[in-house]
C-alpha cells in the first residue's frame, strides 16, 4: 500500500477584520477560546500546520509556524502565495481562519480527489456554492499563485485558471460558515455544533 502524501495545512489570517473595527479575527475569542484554536482543533489529516497573518506574529507563533503575506493587499490568493511558497509537503490545504468548523475529512477527501482525477488542485463546493478558500493545491503552484497574486486575480478566476476540481461538501454545508461580526460570534457559540 502506498504512503499517503503529506499535507500542509495553512490558516489564512491575513484579513483587515473591517466589520470586527478593525480586530484581528483570528484573535477574537469564541466561546472564551481564539477562534483560530477552534481552527486548529478541526485539522486532522495533514501533516503540518501554518498561519498565514499579516500582523501579531507574535502571537499565531505560539500556534503554529507563521507566514507573512507577500504581496500587499491582493487579498486572499496572495495568502496562498504566501503559503504555497513556504510548504514544504507535496500537497497544501487552505482553510480561512473565520471559520471555526471546517469538516474534519476536509483534507482526507480533497486529497483522495486530486488522486484520483491527478488533479492540480481541489476545491470545497458546498452544495450551493464554492467555497474557495477550502482548498487543496500542489506545491509545485507556488509561482503560478504569486504570480496571480501579483496580478491581483481573484482566488476563483485563478482556480478556473489551473484547472481546479470542485468536490461536493453538500454533506456537510453548514461546516464551512464564517464569521464576520460581533453579532455572528455571539450566534455562533449560543448554538449546537457538530461533533463530526
Amino acid at each position: 500500500m502506498t504512503a499517503r502524501p503529506a499535507i500542509t495545512a495553512a490558516i489564512l489570517a491575513g484579513g483587515a477584520g473591517r466589520r470586527l473595527g478593525g480586530r484581528d479575527k483570528g484573535l477574537e475569542p469564541l466561546a472564551g477560546v481564539p477562534l483560530v484554536e477552534h481552527v486548529l482543533a478541526a485539522l486532522q489529516g495533514v501533516d503540518a500546520r501554518l498561519i498565514v497573518a499579516n500582523r501579531n506574529h507574535d502571537v499565531y507563533s505560539r500556534y503554529a509556524r507563521t507566514v507573512a503575506d507577500t504581496v500587499d493587499r491582493h487579498g486572499p490568493l496572495a495568502g496562498i502565495a504566501a503559503a504555497c511558497a513556504a510548504c514544504e509537503t507535496p500537497w497544501l490545504l487552505t482553510v480561512p481562519v473565520d471559520c471555526p468548523e471546517p469538516p474534519v475529512d476536509l483534507a482526507t477527501r480533497l486529497l483522495r480527489e486530486a488522486l484520483l482525477h491527478d488533479a492540480p488542485a481541489v476545491v470545497a463546493h458546498d452544495g450551493t456554492t464554492r467555497q474557495p478558500l477550502f482548498a487543496l493545491y500542489r506545491r509545485e503552484l507556488a509561482d503560478a499563485a504569486a504570480a496571480a497574486a501579483a496580478a491581483a486575480q481573484g482566488v476563483w478566476a485563478w482556480q478556473d485558471a489551473i484547472g481546479a476540481r470542485e468536490l461536493d461538501f453538500a454533506d456537510r454545508g453548514q461546516q464551512f460558515q464564517n464569521l464576520n461580526t460581533p453579532d455572528d460570534f455571539l450566534a455562533h457559540a449560543s448554538r449546537p455544533h457538530s461533533t463530526d
